[in-house]
C-alpha cells in the first residue's frame, strides 16, 4: 500500500498506461535493447507517469544478481570521464542498476581487492575505462568474462578481447593534422600521452600518417611526451621554448595537455594562435571557454557511456557459453572537429 492507504502501482498499471504487456514491461527493465525505442521510451514514461518502482531488490533476489555494475575509471577527478559516467548512469538507473564507481589510480596492479570486481557476488558487470590495467589480471583470474561480463569503454586492452565502445582515434589525429595542414602549417609537433597507453599510440600514427601522406616529416624533436595532465602540457611548453627550431602548430592528445600548454605559453608572453597554433582533443565544457577558445576533436562522451551501457545490459543476458565463444562487438562512434580561436595559419616567416 502506498501513503495513505492508497495501492503502490504495479507492473501491470505501468503495461496499461504504456500499451504494452507486462512482458514486455518486464523485459524492458531486463534488457532495454531487445526493444524498439518507441517501446522503451513508452515504457520508462509510464514509469514516471504512475510512480512505479523498480523492486531491485526483489528481482535480484530471484535471478541471483547484486542489482549493481562497476565502473572502474583511471583518475576519478579528471573532468573527461564525467559526462561518460552520466551516460551511463542513465542507461543503468533506468534498468534499475546501481552503478559503483572505482578510481584505478591508487590500486596496485595485483591489488587483492581488485578481483573481486570480476564475481558476481559484488556485481553483475564491468565497464572498465582504464586501458593500463595489467592485462593478465584480466585474462587469467578463473575467465572472469563467464562470471561476470565486461565491457570496455573510451579505451580498451588489445590483448583482452572484450566488447568495446570507443571512437576512431587514429582518424580522429589525421582530420586534426588536415585542419593544420589546411592552415598552411608544414611543422607540425605532436604533444602525445604515456608511450604505453593505447589512445596515445593511435592518435600517434593517425597524425603520422597523415603527415606523412601530405609529404611532411614526422621529426622525434617535435613529438613531446606528456601524460593527459595540465601539468604536463605546461612542461612542455617549456621545452617548447627551449627549441631554437620550433613546430608552428602542436596537435595534442588531451585538452588537458593543450591548456597547460597554453597557459603557460601565455605566462611566458607568447600567444595563441598567432605564435604557435594549438589542438586539443577531448572536447571538455571548459575547451569553449578557455581563452583563446580551444580548437579541438569532440568525442561524443555521453553516447560513448550509453552506449556502454547498453552493451553491458546485452551481454549480462547473453549466455555465458556465448559470451566466451561469440563475436566479441566493438562500436566506433564518430567524431567532429570543433574549430575554435586556438589554431589560425602559421607566422609570416
Amino acid at each position: 500500500m502506498g501513503e495513505n492507504g492508497a495501492r503502490a502501482p504495479s507492473i501491470r498499471d505501468v503495461a496499461q498506461a504504456a500499451g504494452v504487456s507486462t512482458a514486455t514491461v518486464s523485459r524492458t527493465l531486463s534488457n532495454p535493447d531487445v526493444v524498439s525505442e518507441g517501446t522503451r521510451e513508452a515504457v520508462f514514461r509510464a514509469i514516471r507517469d504512475t510512480g512505479y518502482i523498480v523492486n531491485v531488490a526483489a528481482r535480484n533476489l530471484r535471478k541471483r544478481e547484486t542489482g549493481a555494475i562497476a565502473v572502474l575509471v583511471p583518475n576519478i577527478a579528471n573532468p573527461f570521464f564525467s559526462r561518460i559516467l552520466s551516460g551511463i548512469a542513465e542507461v543503468m538507473s533506468e534498468a534499475g542498476y546501481n552503478v559503483l564507481i572505482t578510481d584505478t589510480t591508487p590500486m596496485s596492479l595485483d591489488d587483492h581487492r581488485f578481483p573481486e570486481y570480476f564475481s558476481h557476488n559484488l556485481t553483475d558487470g564491468l565497464i572498465i575505462l582504464d586501458g593500463m590495467l595489467n592485462k593478465d589480471l584480466l585474462l587469467n583470474r578463473g575467465a572472469p568474462e563467464v562470471r561476470a561480463p565486461m565491457v570496455f569503454a573510451c579505451e580498451w586492452i588489445d590483448e583482452v578481447p572484450r566488447p568495446t565502445v570507443t571512437v576512431d582515434n587514429h582518424e580522429a589525429c589525421g582530420i586534426a593534422v588536415r585542419h593544420l595542414i589546411d592552415l598552411g602549417h608544414r611543422r607540425i609537433g605532436h604533444l602525445g600521452g604515456p608511450p604505453d597507453n593505447v589512445l596515445s599510440k593511435h592518435r600517434m600514427r593517425g597524425g603520422r600518417e597523415a603527415l606523412h601522406t601530405n609529404g611532411l616529416p614526422h621529426r622525434r624533436d617535435w613529438v613531446y611526451e606528456g601524460d593527459f595532465t595540465l601539468r604536463s602540457g605546461a612542461k612542455i611548453a617549456n621545452q617548447w621554448l627551449a627549441q631554437s627550431d620550433r613546430p608552428t602548430a602542436v596537435y595534442c592528445a588531451s585538452d588537458e595537455m593543450a591548456m597547460g600548454f597554453i597557459a603557460e605559453l601565455n605566462r611566458k608572453g607568447v600567444r595563441v594562435p598567432d605564435e604557435v597554433s594549438v589542438l586539443g582533443f577531448d572536447d571538455l565544457e571548459i575547451a569553449e571557454h578557455f581563452v583563446p577558445p580551444l580548437t579541438t576533436v569532440h568525442q561524443p562522451r555521453v553516447a560513448i557511456g550509453r552506449a556502454a551501457a547498453r552493451m553491458l545490459l546485452e551481454r549480462m543476458n547473453t549466455d555465458p557459453r556465448e559470451r566466451v565463444l561469440g563475436p566479441v562487438p566493438r562500436v566506433v562512434l564518430p567524431i567532429t572537429l570543433v574549430e575554435r580561436g586556438s589554431t589560425a595559419p602559421p607566422p609570416s616567416s
